[in-house]
């Protein structure tokens, strides 16, 4: 067995291969295409994949062994699709309900310096919240995740979800600079 066979070596897109919400270089892509030949090569995010695509590139199907969206939620082997998992079929459409709305109080309640919009963005497989939104620049990112560390929004905002739904078997995660994501138990990168 050689070693592409037998090691696999996994990169995070957000603050790995990329600076996060941004493409990746021409070096890190030839790096990542020099790597191939020697191990097989995946890439994880959190993100959907046509966000990660818009990071990494139209051929990140070509360019990674295997490529994991949404926490893995949503992966692809060789370029071809493998099950998902569906976050509105694990929870009914009742329970979903119930958890959006109780995002919105919450973000609706949490004072910040700013706000921007798209605050909840489904996806397949998970939820991702943005306290600051997702519509937030690149400045006003790195602002957040400042104050974040100081005041523990995201972290606040976890325990007050793993409280209200603790019966839900769902996880919770610090994703990236400026969300939460929440996804079925046994599915985080």
């Amino acid at each position: 067995m050689t070693d592409r066979e037998s090691t696999l070596v996994l990169f995070d897109v957000d603050g790995t291969l990329t600076p996060a919400r941004k493409t990746i270089t021409p070096d890190m892509k030839q790096f990542i295409a020099e790597l191939r030949k020697k191990v097989t090569v995946g890439v994880v995010g959190g993100s959907d994949f046509v966000k990660i695509s818009e990071q990494l590139g139209e051929s990140i199907l070509k360019d990674f062994d295997w490529v994991f969206s949404e926490n893995g939620v949503v992966a692809f082997e060789a370029g071809n699709p493998i099950e998902s998992q569906s976050l509105s079929k694990f929870l009914g459409e009742d329970n979903l309900k119930k958890l959006i709305n109780f995002i919105l109080v919450k973000i609706a309640e949490i004072d910040i310096p700013i706000k921007r919009g798209t605050f909840i963005e489904f996806r397949r497989g998970m939820l991702n919240i943005s306290p600051i939104g997702r519509n937030c620049s690149y400045e006003e990112r790195l602002e957040f995740y400042e104050y974040d560390k100081k005041h523990g929004v995201r972290e606040k905002l976890i325990q007050d979800l793993k409280q209200k739904f603790a019966d839900l078997n769902l996880s919770y995660s610090i994703g990236g600079q400026i969300s939460v994501d929440i996804f079925p138990q046994g599915n985080s990168n």
